[in-house]
């Protein structure tokens, strides 16, 4: 059934699981409408079930690596909401391994969700001027961007991060003229089922390796992303969200000799 609504309407990639799936649950508690994309279908439908509000929520399945995925997306949105407000760009994948031991197909790989992310917001900014202008982008990147260590070697999902915060600085100032605001959020450890199966002794040295005291979770990543949408005069921002790591110098080393030695014992 088509339901067309003046209620903002928000795309995010990644919605499956984690830091996409928390903030399709704050858009939605906010009377927001949501598109939930993610590779799995069954993943997007078990979702949408724990998400409830099934007359706001519409699944589109698809590999965001893949062109032809964000046209399926935006179009979507119009199809069943009238309108996209609001693209939440979270969909990647992560890896640790020395420099030399990346492949070029596996760089290719990482690369693939910053071509995503570049399609999908042209798609998005396409259906912002066709609406008559204004709109947000929100990226989630990565703290590792703006502060590398030698304790996370993962230069080649970095350089894909990378690029996504260079696009956000880039974007934002192109677009501003039009009111299309460009924001990005750059996590720090936040496990989720990117990380795998992680213990309780190696998610409390987590907790105890942070300056703020805690690891964080997907609701906390939410929080600002929710902040960024809304926030009508802020536009070109990478905003950490890191528990203090960034501020802190080498926490994210610390963080993951901790962790390495909990596995080792």
């Amino acid at each position: 059934m088509t339901t067309h609504t003046n209620t903002q309407t928000a795309v995010i990639t990644g919605a499956g699981t984690g830091i996409g799936f928390a903030v399709a649950q704050a858009f939605l508690d906010a009377g927001g409408n949501v598109v939930l994309n993610g590779r799995t279908e069954s993943k997007l439908q078990n979702a949408a079930k724990q998400l409830g509000h099934p007359d706001r929520i519409e699944i589109v399945a698809g590999d965001i690596t893949q062109a032809q995925t964000s046209d399926k997306l935006v179009d979507a949105a119009v199809k069943r909401f009238g309108r996209v407000d609001l693209l939440v760009n979270n969909a990647g994948t992560f890896s640790m391994k020395p420099f030399t031991d990346y492949t070029v197909e596996e760089l290719d790989g990482f690369l693939g969700y910053l071509r995503g992310t570049f399609v999908l917001s042209q798609s998005a900014v396409r259906q912002f001027r066709k609406q008559g202008g204004g709109g947000s982008i929100v990226n989630i990147g990565t703290i590792l961007t703006l502060n590398g260590v030698a304790g996370v070697p993962s230069s080649a999902p970095i350089a894909a991060k990378g690029g996504i915060t260079a696009l956000t600085k880039n974007l934002s100032s192109e677009l501003a003229s039009e009111n299309i605001r460009i924001n990005a959020v750059a996590p720090g450890v936040v496990p989720t089922p990117l990380y795998g199966d992680l213990t309780d002794e190696q998610l409390d040295s987590l907790n105890h390796m942070q300056p703020l005291g805690r690891y964080g979770v997907p609701k906390d990543i939410a929080d600002a992303v929710m902040y960024l949408a809304g926030a009508n005069w802020v536009t070109g921002v990478v905003l950490p969200v890191d528990g203090g790591v960034d501020a802190g110098g080498d926490g994210v080393s610390r963080i993951v000799r901790e962790v390495k030695a909990t596995s080792a014992a």
